[in-house]
């Protein structure tokens, strides 16, 4: 019987010393792709440390590989993949966990990902996500924090929501909690994007990237993505002065984050109701 490969395999990983780990999935808690966008560009012309046998952990009918036909021609095929890189962010060694969310084995990834953290001598663990909320695309964008002890956290960022929230959790969750179990110290960053925009939100990247800084003690420049951000602005800008439903619900939410009233779970479900009640059923008013 042939014998079954490995779900992980680690390679270029010598010199490293007590790295850091960003990671970020594509899918659940990654509103407008802003974590994945971040972590990616973190990884930028990294070097891969570790990949993982990507056919035991994606249903290719759900994540479709891309290809590419130039002029008539088939011309490259792209898969899903789930990968590691290695990267040097102010002297630090940090390794970006990055990729879509897998579908699949995710207790068996989480045992790999134990491994990878301790044969590689992992430090730290940080998360990063997003996710919809009450929130509008005029202020600047608030980040909800977790952390496995008190302390962790950093750049002003305080863990929330208070009291018991409990949600259908991300593979990214499974993996920050095993982590922490093992002892490694592990925080979660999470952007809330505007529950009203759809596409990719760029501005929470940039903030993420700002708090990543921060939390790393040297700035992560965001490069074209601050140009990119100023242009989404602009367009939900240019959308919501369009509608005056829209304008007066972004008002709303405006004068809440200016009283500096942070909300209850319940409240942004209540506010997010209201929105879509107002909206009608063709939702006319999304920007």
């Amino acid at each position: 019987m042939l014998r079954r490969m490995e779900l992980l395999q680690i390679e270029n990983a010598d010199g490293l010393i007590a790295p850091v780990v960003i990671a970020a999935l594509d899918g659940w808690v990654d509103a407008g792709g802003a974590a994945t966008t971040a972590a990616s560009h973190v990884a930028a012309d990294g070097t891969r440390v570790a990949t993982f046998d990507d056919d035991r952990l994606y249903d290719y009918r759900a994540r479709r590989p891309t290809l590419d036909i130039v002029d008539g021609r088939p011309a490259k095929l792209a898969w899903p993949e789930l990968v590691v890189r290695r990267v040097k962010v102010g002297g630090q060694d940090v390794l970006v966990l990055t990729g879509p969310e897998p579908d699949f084995h995710w207790r068996e990834l989480t045992r790999a990902v134990l491994e990878l953290a301790q044969r590689l001598g992992v430090a730290e663990w940080i998360s990063l996500g997003a996710i919809p909320a009450a929130v509008p695309h005029t202020r600047d964008v608030p980040i909800m924090g977790t952390e496995s002890a008190p302390g962790l956290l950093r750049a002003d960022v305080t863990p929330g929501p208070d009291g018991i929230l409990r949600v259908p959790a991300a593979a990214i969750s499974v993996l920050d909690h095993a982590i922490a179990r093992a002892g490694i110290p592990a925080v979660g960053y999470f952007a809330q994007v505007p529950h009203y925009v759809t596409g990719a939100y760029v501005p929470a990247a940039v903030e993420l990237l700002r708090v990543l800084g921060r939390h790393l003690g040297h700035d992560v420049a965001p490069g074209a993505l601050r140009d990119e951000s100023r242009q989404v602005l602009a367009r939900l800008d240019a959308a919501t002065a369009a509608d005056e439903g829209t304008r007066a619900y972004v008002e709303r939410l405006e004068s809440t984050v200016d009283e500096a009233r942070r909300p209850s779970g319940g409240d942004l479900i209540s506010e997010i109701e209201r929105f879509l009640r107002e909206s009608g059923p063709e939702g006319g008013r999304n920007a």
